[in-house]
């Protein structure tokens, strides 16, 4: 009798644990599970990568390898083509006209209402462990809550601007001198461990070796390719200078451009010291050497991810903060509203609904990532409402719905809207820009004076921000320094 009741017991027991493995196995369209968060940042990365053929020489395996493995979406936009306003705005949920965040020098804790929560904040709030390292706010202005760890680099030993290949004694040796002006780039005589973004990614590496008691929210943030580029010669030596491609541009590109337009490109600045010194390959191939060393550095982290018990329920979702500008428009850096500023990668690998390789054209924008996060993990949205909305149609394949627009915004009542054929660009005094995007990808025929277009500026207008929040006080709110004192 005893032994009987054991067999029945172990059978029992058996058919428990099988029934449990084969529902982890099958596709779990309602994600009832409570699902893990690998939360990856890119500093400065525009579409310059091999899924999305933005530059015909990058070599970015691993970015392509997630890509692969997930939904890639090609025409995804950042909220400002700016490191803080771009963050905040991911992170809050809320587009710079909403908060008043609009520059690098605006700090979002002092200027935000106490009562927003922050990405992280809410996951940790729901029950999730909340971990992150490198940048994933503006470094000026870390997040001092809703972390429960978060690494903070010793930067006396782990630098940017470590040693250069050579000494720059001869400033016409163009290979070794730090760049032109206040672009800057050089190979560095270091190994990857020596430089910074290697200990962030071991930092999560280490955390998906860990075991964790409850889900966890992981974020890790790159510097690279943000500048300098200063990164281990060998990732230079992969883009000879002789054979680099330069963008496309136009000699007059600017000459249709309203005042606002011009004085946003700033052509005798960075462009016209790049074109002096001769050296635009030599910068391109500086930042297409930077895109490598991230690559090689998410290669490793996706490595971890993949052999780590936590592969089959995570979220993986990969983002840039907003594009960059080689000389197109005559113009460097980021810092507008066309294409190459706000055009930037966005990546989701979701367990049990996202269809391996699969390729999405439609325009969103990155204020999306907060909802759809929410959605996909189950727990409610925050109290503040939030600008964007879940784009969990999409991950599940169902493109065949309304027209997505993606909204940029670069200072104080500047505007641009993204459909799939248009490009508009509205400033704080009136001025506009219009493009074809299916016609004119390169943005270099202004249609906007031409009265053709009428109708379509009137039914793009209807997508500009209604709220136009003025540039905020930079004092602390009581409420805010009592938020930042819990920590």
């Amino acid at each position: 009798m005893k032994i009987r009741f054991i067999f029945v017991l172990m059978l029992l027991w058996s058919l428990v644990f099988s029934v449990h493995n084969y529902a982890e196995e099958l596709p779990d369209k309602k994600l009832s599970q409570k699902q893990n968060v690998l939360f990856i940042a890119i500093d400065d990365l525009r579409d310059w990568t091999g899924y999305s053929a933005g530059h015909p020489q990058v070599k970015t395996p691993s970015l392509d390898r997630l890509a692969s493995s997930g939904v890639a979406f090609t025409r995804s936009y950042c909220a400002s083509a700016c490191c803080n306003p771009s963050r905040t705005a991911l992170l809050t949920g809320l587009r710079p006209s909403e908060t008043g965040v609009y520059l690098n020098s605006d700090d979002w804790r002092t200027i935000i209402s106490p009562e927003i929560v922050t990405l992280q904040e809410h996951f940790q709030q729901n029950g999730y462990k909340t971990l992150g390292a490198g940048k994933i706010y503006h470094g000026s202005y870390p997040a001092q809550t809703g972390w429960d760890d978060y690494l903070v680099q010793n930067r006396k030993l782990i630098t940017n601007s470590v040693t250069p290949t050579k000494p720059v004694k001869n400033k016409d040796d163009d290979q070794y001198f730090e760049g032109v002006g206040g672009i800057k780039f050089q190979p560095l005589d270091v190994t990857d461990d020596q430089m910074e973004d290697y200990h962030i990614v071991q930092y999560g590496i280490d955390e998906l070796n860990k075991k964790h008691d409850k889900p966890f929210f992981l974020a890790v943030g790159l510097h690279k390719p943000h500048m300098p580029w200063n990164v281990p010669k060998k990732y230079y030596d992969l883009y000879p200078l002789d054979q680099i491609v330069l963008p496309q541009v136009l000699e007059d590109d600017l000459n249709d451009l309203p005042p606002e337009g011009i004085k946003v490109a700033k052509p005798n600045g960075d462009h016209a010291a790049i074109l002096e010194s001769g050296r635009w390959k030599n910068a391109v191939q500086g930042y297409l050497a930077a895109i490598t060393f991230c690559d090689t550095q998410i290669g490793r982290l996706l490595d971890a991810f993949e052999k780590s018990p936590y592969s089959h329920n995570t979220i993986v979702v990969l983002w840039s903060d907003h594009g960059w500008h080689h000389g197109e428009k005559s113009h460097w850096r980021k810092f507008a509203m066309w294409e190459e500023a706000n055009r930037a990668p966005l990546i989701w690998r979701v367990p049990g609904l996202t269809k391996a390789g699969t390729k999405i054209d439609t325009p969103i924008d990155l204020t999306h990532i907060y909802p759809t996060l929410c959605d996909l993990t189950g727990i409610s949205k925050p109290k503040q409402e939030l600008s964007g909305k879940s784009i969990r149609p999409f991950l599940e394949g169902n493109t065949d719905q309304t027209e997505s627009v993606a909204i940029m915004t670069y200072g104080y009542k500047n505007h641009a809207v993204r459909t799939n054929k248009w490009r508009y660009i509205r400033y704080e005094n009136d001025g506009e820009e219009l493009y074809d995007e299916t016609k004119d990808p390169l943005e270099w025929t202004n249609l906007a004076s031409q009265q053709e277009f009428a109708q379509i500026k009137t039914d793009l207008i209807q997508f500009l921000p209604q709220t136009n929040k003025p540039p905020q006080s930079k004092t602390l709110p009581e409420k805010n320094k009592q938020k930042q004192k819990q920590k």
